[in-house]
């Protein structure tokens, strides 16, 4: 087990994401410090996420392995669901293998946070474009789940997306929950404020609720505290 003053945590997220850090600064244990690279991004769609993988998901992961971290985390939902499964775990392993570390994927931690709650139909709610949200979906339903529904806001601009309120996410759920009757919540992506939303969902809706940011944070504390 590494000493608890050498505990280094890497992150690498889009360029344009604004919401992951602070989350996780939120929660870090005082022995375990935050080290964040960034990938180009300003578009949350497919192309933009395409070239976000291509041309800057390895050059991120050679800088921060300079830092020498612990454990990396591979800070994007819908880019580690973009091309499937297989492709994110090969990504992963490379990240791994610049950094030296064990790497976590956002939509892996997710789909073993949603396997754990037990649950049988979880409905997906998003700040994506409808072409993400299919991928967010066929990745979910690849763990034997059922995604019952899956909604998003519509919002192309990653910048934009961080400036969706706590009372937003709220309210959007209570529009699209409507007629269904899911056994969990299921918030999707990095830069979406769900996180600190879980305690207002709660309250509000009686289910569990996963988040992409909940699940990687407690995957990569997991890791590091052995």
């Amino acid at each position: 087990m590494i000493a608890k003053e050498q505990q280094r945590m890497g992150l690498i997220v889009p360029s344009s994401n604004s919401v992951m850090e602070p989350d996780f600064y939120r929660h870090l244990p005082q022995n375990v410090s935050l080290h964040t690279a960034r990938m180009y991004m300003e578009e949350t769609t497919v192309a933009g996420e395409e070239r976000m993988l291509d041309e800057f998901t390895l050059p991120a992961a050679k800088d921060l392995s300079t830092v020498r971290p612990h454990v990396v985390v591979f800070g994007c939902t819908s880019g580690g669901a973009l091309r499937g499964r297989d492709y994110a775990r090969k990504m992963c392993a490379e990240i791994s293998a610049v950094t030296t570390s064990p790497v976590v994927s956002v939509i892996e931690s997710v789909n073993e946070a949603l396997v754990a709650t037990e649950a049988k139909k979880v409905l997906i709610l998003t700040p994506y474009v409808d072409e993400l949200n299919q991928r967010i979906k066929s990745s979910i339903e690849a763990s034997g789940l059922e995604a019952i529904g899956i909604f998003g806001l519509g919002i192309s601009e990653n910048f934009a997306i961080a400036q969706v309120g706590v009372d937003q996410i709220v309210q959007f759920t209570k529009e699209k929950i409507q007629g269904l009757n899911p056994d969990c919540l299921f918030f999707s992506c990095t830069n979406f404020r769900a996180m600190e939303a879980i305690p207002q969902l709660k309250a509000a809706f009686g289910l569990p609720v996963v988040t992409s940011n909940q699940a990687a944070f407690n995957k990569a504390l997991c890791l590091l505290q052995g």
